[in-house]
């Protein structure tokens, strides 16, 4: 899988942690920064993960600053992500399983690399359940995103 990282000021250092291990998972990685601690903006590091992924140059994205808030809520106003906020192995799992994620957003200030590494493990590893049930409420959130689409 080509997976897009990014991380502002206040996540650069887990984002580091993560790097060569996603890679020795067999993924490739396409990293947009932050690569230090001078403060930036995380839309955009967000925006810059996001458009690789709903262009398709990226399968799935992973975004982290401080606590995954900003991220996520900026994640989610790119049209085609579905970006969910995980601080446990079981919502990694079960976003992939249930709500067929393709961003996954974290907080460095929340979580320490050891748990990161399980939880982008477990999301990379899980695939979408294919489940009706599943696929009828995927389709229905995609239906609200379109229509906020047209009433901004």
């Amino acid at each position: 899988m080509k997976i897009a990282i990014g991380a502002d000021h206040a996540g650069y250092r887990l984002k580091a942690e993560l790097l060569e291990f996603i890679r020795s998972l067999g993924h490739e990685l396409e990293d947009f920064g932050a690569h230090g601690p001078e403060s930036v903006d995380y839309p955009d590091f967000a925006s810059a993960v996001c458009n690789q992924v709903v262009s398709g140059k990226a399968d799935r994205g992973i975004l982290i600053c401080g606590t995954g808030i900003g991220m996520s809520i900026a994640a989610n106003k790119v049209p085609g992500i579905r970006c969910a906020l995980v601080h446990d192995v079981f919502s990694a799992k079960a976003t992939r399983e249930h709500n067929d994620t393709n961003v996954l957003a974290m907080g460095e200030r929340v979580i320490g690399p050891g748990l990161a590494q399980e939880i982008v493990g477990t999301w990379l590893a899980t695939e979408f359940s294919q489940g009706e049930r599943h696929k009828n409420r995927i389709g229905k959130v995609c239906a609200l995103e379109a229509q906020s689409n047209l009433h901004p």
